[in-house]
């Protein structure tokens, strides 16, 4: 080993101690793309209310999800050291046995095509359903006006990372969604990098810029690809649900803490 590959393992290693983060995966903005948005959650408490906003509810909106989803809460949705923690707790909420959060950008920030990008650590255990997606800022009808799921992970099914488009001719309701897997055994160990790159013609979709998920745009008609409007971001970590719950809920991991370092949004050039 020469000197120099010593030097670089030294300083990734005191990055590490020093920053406390669980991998070297670079944290730097992209400078040779243009930002038109972000959140770095470098602040203390509640979310930047300036760019999120909440839903609010039991059930998981139709999904059969067992957690209450809280607004302005602290012990559900904060900023600390550097990242954004959403924690699903167990604790009765609403005659729900959980708590957690989902937040989103609706109303305070849309895109129509680009790169987003979202550095998080997983929660583990039986019962946990993280997600990164993104819907229309002017859904009037699902699966119609289209959504896209960038990572989902349900707990019972370890390291095992999905994305996802659903429209009104390709959905999970019909079991037509278009829809693929990659393994990353230390999804709840490690931070990675999880990114989408939309454009007109396709969707990619990848994990540390490894590319294991492409929709294209082929049937060029508005059942197929309603990716035509701007969409918005969110970000939510479930209990249970029709998939997250398949195989039961584990209740002696609670609380669990899903863990993003940012989301950064990026013009395609």
């Amino acid at each position: 080993m020469n000197l120099k590959s010593k030097n670089s393992i030294r300083l990734c290693v005191l990055a590490i101690v020093a920053l406390s983060v669980t991998n070297c995966t670079s944290t730097k903005v992209d400078s040779s793309r243009k930002l038109i948005w972000s959140d770095e959650f470098n602040g203390k408490g509640l979310p930047d209310s300036s760019k999120w906003n909440y839903d609010i509810g039991g059930n998981g909106f139709g999904n059969e999800e067992a957690q209450f989803y809280t607004k302005n809460r602290l012990e559900n949705a904060r900023m600390e050291n550097g990242n954004l923690v959403i924690e699903a707790r167990k604790e009765n909420w609403e005659e729900n046995k959980y708590t957690s959060a989902r937040l989103l950008t609706k109303g305070k920030f849309s895109f129509q095509y680009g790169t987003i990008e979202v550095r998080a650590k997983l929660p583990k255990g039986k019962g946990t359903w993280p997600a990164i997606w993104m819907m229309s800022e002017g859904m009037k009808k699902w699966p119609d006006d289209g959504e896209l799921d960038i990572m989902e992970h349900v707990g019972y099914n370890q390291g095992y990372i999905h994305a996802s488009v659903h429209t009104k001719k390709y959905n999970h309701i019909q079991g037509t969604q278009k829809t693929d897997t990659l393994v990353v055994k230390d999804v709840s160990e490690k931070f990675h990098v999880y990114k989408a790159d939309w454009t007109p013609e396709k969707i990619d979709v990848y994990i540390d810029d490894k590319k294991f998920f492409t929709y294209e745009n082929k049937e060029k008609t508005g059942d197929a690809w309603p990716f035509d409007r701007p969409y918005f971001v969110i970000l939510n970590l479930a209990v249970g649900g029709f998939w997250g719950g398949k195989m039961g809920i584990d209740d002696s991991i609670f609380p669990q803490k899903y863990y993003i370092d940012y989301v950064r949004v990026y013009q395609n050039k």
